[in-house]
């Protein structure tokens, strides 16, 4: 190591995580290369030269990339290359944005950078809270303006015991996947998904967990202090940028706070700020315009301060609600009348149509990640359209859409049937988001919960869900419930709750503040329970459980057991046995790969379903002396009809058996396509039958 490779090392929560910094990637304003067991992350962090002009926001990328060849594989696809990011790494890598973005001090518009490479990868280890930390002490040891370090750990529950730091197997046996980011003062973010679980374990698991935050928070010390890299310093506010809020401040006086409390709605209140914006440019943007972006700054800055203060002062907000109250709440069925199931839900201004579609093993998602390729039966997908707002915009699946639809997956995945063994059936969700007023994600739980239920899925229990919201000012604070977009705009925290009844299923914490005490963690919790379950109950009005029959555009599923020697039959040499059944029947036909001898059956209705099982029952079975079927006249020889009684099965009727009288010519009495009743007459020692006429009522064989 030369003098400026620098190494920490700790053993955090009984994984050894080293942090080097100074070998790879030099030219980054900061680089380091995390390494926990196999797995190597390499994180940089790179700002701009100069601020963007014309902003209020921080502009921060986070791109996160799972090399493939980090698994010793090559990707797929034509250019064989990795192409734009997967849903998992575009979640992580907002995973990561989270907790960053509060981190930076106010006013830092530098455009920045952080690029996450996982250039080595350990299958056993999980890497979503090691990319923070990775990301985190790249910008530690770089001269970007960084209140940082901050810390990260991930935390499941197995057997009734909080384990930290799981491993990717422990993971998958665990009623809690929880990963918390903090400072060593306070709790930054929060993402969680549990099977139930009260509030009170997930404040014990949070609190637990940070312990273990603030040690991998001193290991980045620790590096920082050894790089000894300088931050740069941010230019203080220009005096006419002082001078123009004083200005506008004083034009303003209560126009903002009096329109807010006259305005009714959504639409009332963007058009009241927006006709008071217009009025302050009218007066202080001049001829040339040169000075619009500090007006237009200035103004927002002080839009955010009043409406913050008039709610804060008043305790009462925007639309009139107290700060425990709840929109009104209307939820309608089946609404969709070919959809399998649907629901309605609407909450104030926020509106969610849930679609259920029950599919195949064949409509499985297929995931080709670092791992071994994954199959998914269930997904959620989110949609929010540019209408949804009032807005013209393009129509593409965005990060904000992936993470929403992701969140909602979490929620509902606790309490939905076994679909491998109860519920044999793929399962797509899509919530379309048709008006928009905060809380979306949450709506869309709500709406998903109602479909399954429409639908007949035999869910656990309805689930629920909730956003809440935080203004806070020193000490005081207020917690507000089901949070609309200008509160989530300009409050400081958006915290999602989702779960049953019983407990949590799923919960999603950001905040804007440099922290979250621990008990404004558990007032927000507990209020979130009584709105959750608020909203429960009006949801139960509707409907409270599920459907007792799917519905009647659902397909149909049949599962059969036969003997695992029966297998090569019913698929047929190269496939077409199967492939004539599917195509005769209608159905579709699945071999469960597990030796066993599970046939599935799906089928789009309930007709085509009975003519598979039929078949398969008549393939599978092996014919005895004495039976009696309708076949189907397949070949004519000299000698006599060759007729198919079961499937891929035949039979001889010889020549003198078809009539009692003389027969000169076969087809003179049979043609091929013929349908006959039969009957075996014997089965020589070739397993040949031979058959005769029969002219009592006989088993059906086709289809």
């Amino acid at each position: 190591m030369n003098e400026s490779e620098f190494s920490v090392e700790s053993v955090i929560a009984n994984k050894s995580i080293q942090i080097k910094s100074g070998k790879m990637a030099k030219q980054a304003n900061g680089s380091i290369t995390l390494q926990v067991g196999n797995t190597i992350i390499l994180a940089t962090a790179c700002m701009s030269k100069q601020p963007k002009e014309g902003i209020d926001f921080l502009p921060l990328t986070v791109e996160y990339t799972e090399k493939m060849y980090s698994a010793g594989k090559i990707p797929g696809g034509f250019f064989k290359r990795e192409a734009r990011p997967s849903t998992d790494e575009t979640l992580i890598a907002r995973l990561v944005d989270r907790p960053l973005r509060p981190s930076f001090p106010k006013g830092f518009h530098n455009d920045i950078q952080v690029i996450i490479n996982v250039i080595s990868h350990d299958p056993a280890v999980v890497t979503e809270p090691l990319t923070i930390i990775a990301a985190s002490a790249a910008l530690s040891v770089s001269d970007i303006p960084f209140n940082g370090p901050i810390g990260a750990v991930n935390v499941g529950y197995i057997n009734n015991t909080f384990v930290f730091n799981p491993t990717a197997d422990e993971l998958s046996n665990s009623d809690l996947n929880l990963t918390i980011a903090g400072t060593k003062d306070a709790i930054l973010m929060v993402e969680a998904s549990a099977n139930e679980l009260t509030e009170e374990q997930l404040i014990t698991a949070i609190l637990d967990g940070h312990d273990y935050i603030k040690q991998s928070i001193t290991l980045q010390e620790e590096l920082q202090s050894k790089t000894k890299k300088e931050k740069i310093t941010l230019p203080e506010p220009a005096k006419e940028l002082k001078e123009y809020e004083t200005k506008i401040t004083e034009f303003l006086g209560n126009k903002i706070s009096n329109g807010l409390t006259e305005s009714n709605n959504k639409q009332e209140v963007e058009d009241t700020l927006k006709t008071i914006e217009n009025n302050v440019n009218e007066t202080f943007i001049n001829d040339e315009k040169d000075n619009e972006s500090i007006v237009s700054n200035v103004f927002n800055k002080i839009k955010k301060d009043q409406i913050r203060q008039t709610i804060l002062e008043k305790r009462i907000r925007v639309d009139g609600r107290k700060p425990n109250e709840i929109r009104s709440i209307a939820s309608e069925v089946s609404v969709l009348p070919s959809v399998h199931g649907s629901a309605l839900f609407t909450r104030g201004e926020t509106q969610s149509l849930g679609a259920i579609t029950l599919g195949t093993n064949t409509d499985e998602m297929i995931v080709d990640g670092l791992g071994e390729t994954k199959r998914k039966k269930y997904f959620f997908h989110y949609n929010f359209p540019p209408y949804s707002v009032g807005e013209v915009g393009m129509i593409r699946t965005s990060r904000r859409e992936l993470g929403h639809g992701a969140l909602a997956q979490k929620a509902l995945e606790a309490v939905l049937p076994d679909l491998e063994k109860d519920f044999p059936y793929t399962l797509r969700i899509v919530s379309e988001i048709l008006e928009s007023n905060g809380s979306s994600s949450m709506a869309s739980v709500c709406s998903g919960s109602l479909a399954l239920m429409d639908c007949g899925v035999p869910i656990k229990a309805p689930v629920s869900g909730i956003a809440m919201g935080l203004l806070l000012d020193g000490d005081d604070y207020i917690i507000l419930s089901d949070i609309q977009g200008l509160e989530d705009h300009y409050g400081d925290m958006d915290f999602k709750v989702a779960g049953t009844e019983k407990g949590i299923t799923a919960l999603q914490l950001d905040i804007k503040i440099s922290g979250l005490s621990e008990k404004i963690l558990k007032e927000s919790l507990n209020q979130a329970k009584e709105g959750r379950l608020s909203i429960l109950n009006k949801m139960k009005e509707v409907i409270s459980r599920p459907n007792e029959n799917l519905s009647e555009n659902a397909p149909k599923i049949h599962t059969l057991s036969v003997n695992p020697d029966k297998v090569g039959t019913i698929i047929g040499s190269g496939g077409k046995m199967i492939r004539k059944l599917e195509e005769e029947s209608g159905a579709t036909i699945t071999i469960n790969d597990n030796n066993k001898g599970e046939v599935l059956i799906f089928s789009p209705n309930q007709t085509n379903l009975d003519k598979a099982l039929k078949y398969i029952t008549l393939l599978i079975k092996d014919p005895e002396v004495g039976e009696t079927f309708t076949g189907k006249v397949t070949k004519t020889v000299a000698f006599g009809a060759f007729i198919e009684i079961a499937p891929g099965k035949e039979g001889l009727l010889h020549i003198s058996k078809i009539s009692s009288d003389h027969v000169k010519k076969v087809e003179d009495h049979l043609n091929v396509g013929d349908t006959i009743n039969v009957k075996i007459a014997a089965i020589d020692n070739q397993n040949r039958i031979n058959l005769e006429r029969n002219k009592e009522t006989a088993v059906e064989t086709q289809i």
